[in-house]
């Protein structure tokens, strides 16, 4: 096996050029909610596997296409990389301090968007092949990657391509394309995802807004039949509402709450981080904090419309009214029987014209914490990082690592260069490069070790 002096030596030389690939990556937009410049990112990406000797492939699907490539190794295992090529929307232009899609180094973090979020964690990964290829000539273990395009747009395509190539998809083990480190630096290995239930609830009362002189008394008013609606939905002790919601919510194990518990506290963190005063439910931090925070399912207002919101005033009242909102699942709950229980409540409540519309859905899965990969991935974080890996046994986001995990079977591990300030999904979004390089130097031992 080639010495990680020599390896890490290779990454720290060339650090420039694989940012110069990062920064070409970024200057691509790929924005799936808006199908901007997908199928030309796909083909960049197939390009870059190409050029480390992958067989590289790019699939359509119903949307955006799949990209996937293969390169053999001297092991017979096999390791599955997973990450996304499209990015969400730069709005609010205005905020940037730089341009979006104009890759812009400043005070050793590239700022651009999509680039943590998912691109870094891609030319990252090919790094740490370049480095392998470099000093060994081989790789030392087969490696596959999967790369879509639509994970910003709940992988709507993704299943049925799991599904229709189990078989070309096959190996022993899944890196998830996301990860990062605490606000102490120290890595984190999230080893679940909550699923979710994204919709949005319409009604509409007429055919136009009307004076509300003329209406208000007489006419029903879309904004309150709305307003009476999402009201059912949960009360003011946070409970959600729906019958049925919570009956097969999976409680935390004992070993979640140890590893819960051997977490370091959030709650001061959080609060100076989004200026909070308080938590719900009269949390004010510990291990039931960080409990709830992933092991409890949610009912979320994403965002409201209804009627005139420019400035001053205009009595209309509105003829139509919308909400998003967003349903957290927990295991073992499933989008598609929340789904359904949605439906049942709001008609038993009077509120059959209240529409719904699934906007995406994605179902919780998570890895066992004693996996054997995982230890393996957690140890050779330590000699990267100066510092344990964290477990942490989900996290509240979502992702169709159940797809993963339940059709392929594969333990799923996070691992990466995010951190507190990356602001992915929002206006100046970054990466830390000495983050990039640790990430890569992290990658390349857990293929050795794991070959």
């Amino acid at each position: 096996m080639v010495g990680r002096t020599a390896i890490d030596a290779y990454l720290q030389d060339h650090l420039d050029e694989s940012i110069a690939e990062l920064s070409r990556l970024v200057a691509q937009p790929s924005v799936s909610a808006q199908n901007l410049g997908l199928p030309e990112c796909a083909a960049l990406v197939a390009q870059m596997l190409q050029n480390r000797g992958f067989q590289t492939e790019i699939i359509p699907t119903g949307g955006a296409p799949v990209v996937f490539g293969e390169r053999k190794g001297r092991s017979d295992k096999t390791l599955l990389f997973y990450n996304h090529y499209d990015v969400q929307p730069a709005e609010p232009l205005e905020l940037w301090d730089s341009q979006p899609f104009v890759p812009t180094l400043r005070d050793g973090k590239l700022y651009g968007r999509g680039v943590s979020d998912d691109k870094a964690h891609i030319t990252s990964r090919l790094f740490a092949i370049d480095a392998l290829l470099a000093e060994a000539g081989e790789l030392p273990c087969n490696i596959k990657f999967v790369i879509e395009g639509e994970e910003e747009a709940s992988s709507v395509h993704l299943k049925d391509f799991v599904h229709e190539n189990v078989e070309k998809l096959a190996a022993d083990a899944c890196v998830w394309e996301f990860g990062g480190v605490d606000h102490r630096d120290a890595p984190m290995q999230y080893l679940g995802l909550r699923g979710i239930c994204y919709v949005e609830l319409s009604v509409e009362t007429a055919n136009q807004d009307v004076h509300s002189g003329t209406g208000g008394s007489i006419f029903p008013n879309a904004a309150w039949r709305l307003v009476w609606a999402l009201n059912s939905l949960k009360g003011p002790d946070e409970r959600v509402r729906i019958p049925g919601f919570y009956d097969t919510v999976k409680p935390p194990n004992a070993r979640d709450r140890e590893l819960m518990d051997a977490l370091p506290e959030t709650a001061d963190e959080y609060r100076e981080r989004y200026g909070l005063k308080e938590f719900l439910k009269g949390l004010t931090g510990g291990v039931e904090l960080r409990l709830a925070e992933v092991f409890e399912p949610t009912c979320t207002i994403c965002g409201l419309t209804a009627g005139y919101q420019g400035r001053g005033s205009k009595t209309v009242q509105p003829a139509r009214a919308s909400a998003k909102v967003d349903f957290r699942l927990v295991p073992d709950q499933s989008p598609e029987e929340v789904l359904e229980l949605l439906r049942l409540h709001l008609d038993a409540q009077g509120f059959q014209d209240v529409k719904i519309d699934l906007l995406g859905s994605e179902s919780p899965a998570r890895t066992n914490p004693e996996d054997p990969f995982v230890r393996l991935v957690v140890q050779e974080a330590a000699d990267v990082y100066d510092m344990p890996m964290e477990i942490v046994p989900m996290t509240g986001g979502s992702g169709p690592n159940h797809l993963f995990i339940e059709a392929l079977h594969l333990p799923v591990v996070t691992a990466g260069m995010g951190y507190p300030g990356t602001l992915a999904h929002a206006p100046n979004e970054n990466i830390r490069l000495d983050l990039y390089l640790k990430h890569a130097m992290h990658m390349a031992r857990v293929i050795q070790t794991f070959a």
